[in-house]
């Protein structure tokens, strides 16, 4: 592939990137309506799997669009995270451990706002959920560049 080529591809990336971030931003703090209003007590979870356990156990009660929302939103909602930052910087494409490891230090500093500013709920789970979209994201980043390098090798041949 040739760098005119990868140099569009990172231009995308970096301005959905921060597109994305923006959209993230807002639904995590400001939303009405996914319930991200300001209340005066601390919610937090730390148990591991205690909200995901709920959420299916009640999920006749509570619809499968309340339980797809909350499980897969927040898989879906940092796949992002993981699919553009390989294509912005080298380093997250030669080393995915770090797309894992900055997936893991965004969502936990999100849930620490969370609970700071008291919109929203720290939850252990969230964040298990969020990092696992990361890992998803990265995993479809690399399927789509080695798709990427097959074609271009097609074309060469």
């Amino acid at each position: 592939m040739n760098n005119r080529i990868k140099r569009r591809i990172e231009l995308a990336s970096k301005i959905l990137f921060w597109i994305y971030l923006a959209i993230l931003m807002y639904l995590l703090f400001f939303s009405e309506y996914y319930g991200r209003t300001i209340v005066t007590d601390y919610r937090y979870n730390l148990q591991l799997f205690r909200e995901i356990r709920r959420f299916w156990t009640y999920r006749e009660k509570l619809g499968m669009a309340a339980v797809l929302t909350n499980l897969g939103g927040n898989i879906v909602c940092f796949m992002p995270f993981g699919f553009f930052l390989p294509n912005m910087y080298a380093v997250f494409r030669r080393h995915g451990s770090l797309v894992i490891l900055f997936g893991f230090f965004l969502t936990c500093s999100v849930e620490l706002l969370q609970l700071v500013t008291r919109v929203g709920a720290f939850d252990v789970d969230d964040i298990f959920l969020n990092t696992c979209g990361a890992i998803l994201g990265y995993l479809v980043n690399v399927i789509c560049r080695a798709v990427r390098r097959k074609m271009h090798e097609k074309k060469t041949i």
